[in-house]
């Protein structure tokens, strides 16, 4: 089977980083010698390269951590720009723009909703107030505050009532208490 036959059936070994191009040639592909002096040549001019743009690039970061430390940049103070520049670009997003616009639709109708519910329930307070049943029960405190308290005529609010029990109950002072004072 020749080469074109095999497609995806291929074995040749994939040179690793490293490995002699050269030496990973078949044997039917021979080169010639002036074929692989160039590309040795390349080979060589290649790894040349990596170790000039492997120097520059330590020199450059040496050159990076002498400005940060002239400026008083350090790892915190980088790390609080990365977190607020990160951030910046996140609020940035449609998909953050989308999910903040719901998010304040959804507590606006929730405060709706509770002032509603508020609203109901006041409603419902005022309607217990003004029923029978509380008139009834209003007036029969009413009697009993004035069998047990005083001389007060009825009709009063039932705070009115309330206030009213809760003084009459109270403890008289004691005779030496108002003596005592001025």
């Amino acid at each position: 089977m020749d080469r074109g036959e095999q497609g995806l059936l291929r074995t040749d070994p994939v040179p690793e980083e490293g490995e002699d191009v050269a030496a990973t040639i078949s044997a039917t592909e021979t080169l010639s010698e002036e074929e692989q002096e160039e590309l040795r040549r390349e080979l060589a001019k290649v790894e040349e390269e990596i170790q000039t743009l492997s120097q520059v690039l330590a020199a450059k970061e040496k050159h990076l951590a002498e400005i940060k430390r002239k400026l008083g940049i350090n790892s915190l103070q980088e790390l609080k720009q990365n977190i607020a520049k990160g951030w910046q670009d996140v609020t940035a997003t449609s998909a953050y723009k989308k999910t903040s616009e719901t998010l304040s639709q959804a507590g606006q109708k929730a405060s709706a909703a509770f002032s509603s519910v508020g609203s109901v329930i006041t409603k419902k307070l005022e309607d217990v107030k003004n029923s029978p049943t509380f008139k009834s029960f209003e007036e029969k405190v009413e009697n009993l505050k004035s069998k047990v308290g005083g001389t007060k005529p009825a009709g009063g609010d039932f705070g009115e009532v309330l206030n009213s029990t809760a003084n009459a109950s109270a403890p008289e002072p004691l005779p030496e208490q108002t003596q005592g004072s001025p």
